[in-house]
C-alpha cells in the first residue's frame, strides 16, 4: 500500500500496536508524527524511521487533553505539513469487576479511549476537508464486539469508539474522508503482557493457536489509510485470527 506524500499522526506510538503502525506507514511513504506520553520509546521509534530514510517527528503529550492535542498538532504541521491520515491508537485498559469500578476510573477510561479520539479528529478534520481527502482509523477492541468480564468500562469506551467511527463515516462520506476502525483481537503487546491475562494459555484456545502481532494490525491500518480503501468507510475490520469462529 502506498501513502506516499501523505502526513500521518499516530497516537500511542511509542510501543506495541502504535509503534508498528507508525513504522508501517513510514515504510509506505508517509511522513509520520508519533505521539505518546513515553519519551524514550517514542524517540527510539522516530530514529528507526529516520534511519530507514523516512520523515518522522515525535511529540510527547497527552492525546486526551485539548491543549496537548493543539500543541502536538502545531508541531506536526510546522515540521511535516497538513495532516490527512489520523490513527487514534492511544488507549488504556482496566481489569476490574463492575462493582469495584470507581467514578474516577470510569471517567479516566472515557477521557483517554473516547474523548481523546474526538479531540484528535476535531483537530485534523479541517486539514482533511481542505485536501478533499482524509483517512481516519480508530483502534477499537474485539471486546466491544463480544463483551468481556471485568472490563465493562473499557468495553464501553471502545464500543463508543466504534459508534463514533460510524457516525463520522456517514457525516463525512461525501468529503473524500473515510473513517474506519480496527478492533485488535488478542495481540502480543507490552500492555497485554502487563495484564492479568495468561497470553500463551489463551492463545491455545484460538483457531490459529497464537496471539496476533502488532504488525498484523499495522497491515490492516495501512490498507485503510491508503487510496486502495477509498470506497471503504464506516467499516469494522476485525483482525483476530479467526477468533470469532469459536
Amino acid at each position: 500500500m502506498s501513502s506516499e506524500g501523505r502526513v500521518a499522526v499516530v497516537t500511542g506510538a511509542a510501543r506495541g500496536i502504535g509503534r508498528a503502525i507508525a513504522l508501517r506507514l513510514a515504510r509506505d511513504g508517509a511522513a509520520v508524527s508519533l505521539w505518546d506520553l513515553r519519551a524514550d520509546g517514542l524517540q527510539d521509534a522516530v530514529e528507526e524511521i529516520r534511519r530507514a530514510g523516512g520523515r518522522a517527528i515525535g511529540c510527547v503529550g497527552d492525546a486526551s487533553v485539548a491543549a496537548e492535542v493543539a500543541r502536538c498538532a502545531a508541531e506536526t504541521r510546522k515540521a511535516l505539513g497538513p495532516v490527512t491520515i489520523l490513527v487514534n491508537n492511544a488507549g488504556i485498559v482496566g481489569f476490574q469487576r463492575f462493582t469495584a469500578i470507581t467514578e474516577e476510573a470510569w471517567d479516566r477510561m472515557m477521557q483517554v479511549n473516547l474523548k481523546g479520539p474526538f479531540l484528535c479528529v476535531r483537530e485534523f478534520i479541517p486539514d482533511m476537508l481542505a485536501a478533499n481527502w482524509g483517512r481516519i482509523v480508530n483502534i477499537s477492541s474485539s471486546s466491544a464486539q463480544t463483551g468481556a468480564t471485568s472490563m465493562s468500562h473499557y468495553v464501553a469506551s471502545k464500543g463508543g469508539l466504534i459508534g463514533l467511527t460510524r457516525a463520522l463515516a456517514i457525516e463525512f462520506a461525501g468529503s473524500g474522508i473515510t473513517v474506519n476502525n480496527v478492533p485488535p483481537g488478542f495481540v502480543d503487546t507490552p500492555m497485554l503482557r502487563e495484564s492479568p491475562v495468561d497470553l500463551d494459555a489463551f492463545a491455545q484456545t484460538t483457531p490459529m493457536q497464537r496471539p496476533g502481532r502488532p504488525e498484523d494490525m499495522a497491515a490492516a491500518v495501512a490498507y485503510l489509510a491508503s487510496d486502495a480503501a477509498g470506497y471503504v468507510t464506516g467499516h469494522t475490520l476485525s483482525v483476530n485470527g479467526g477468533r470469532f469462529l469459536n
